[in-house]
C-alpha cells in the first residue's frame, strides 16, 4: 500500500514545467514539522486540474504516493524520491481537506482487507 497524506508550507514558489510528452508537472517543495524538527519534501504534480495559486509560506495538504526515479545528468545516473500529488488543497480550506482525508481513507479501505475500514 502506498498512500501519503502531507501537511506543510511550501518553502518556495512552485515551479511549472511542460514536458515533451505535452504534459505539465509542477514541482513544489513541502516543509513538514517531524519529531526531530522539519524535513524538506519534494512534491511532483503531474497535469494539476486547475492553475496553482499557492506561494511560498502557504500551507496545503497534499495526498499522493512515494515514488524513486532514476536518471541520467552529467553520464551519471541519479535518483530522486519524491511524492507524486493526486490532489493538493489549501490547509484553510477545511472541508477540501476532509475530503482528502476521506479520500485517502477510502483508497486505504479498498486496498486492505478490512482490517483498516476503521480509519
Amino acid at each position: 500500500m502506498n498512500v501519503v497524506i502531507l501537511q506543510g508550507v511550501l518553502s518556495s514558489a512552485p515551479v511549472l514545467r511542460s514536458l515533451a510528452s505535452g504534459s505539465v508537472v509542477v514541482s513544489l517543495e513541502l516543509t513538514t514539522v517531524v519529531d526531530t524538527g522539519t524535513a524538506s519534501v519534494p512534491v511532483a504534480w503531474f497535469d494539476p486540474p486547475k492553475e496553482v495559486v499557492w506561494g511560498p509560506g502557504d500551507e496545503v495538504c497534499v495526498l499522493g504516493t512515494v515514488r524513486r526515479r532514476f536518471f541520467r545528468s552529467g553520464g551519471v545516473t541519479q535518483s530522486r524520491t519524491e511524492v507524486v500529488a493526486t490532489q493538493i488543497v489549501a490547509a484553510a480550506h477545511r472541508r477540501q481537506v476532509q475530503r482528502l482525508l476521506q479520500r485517502a481513507a477510502s483508497r486505504l479501505g479498498s486496498q486492505s482487507d478490512g482490517a483498516l475500514r476503521s480509519v
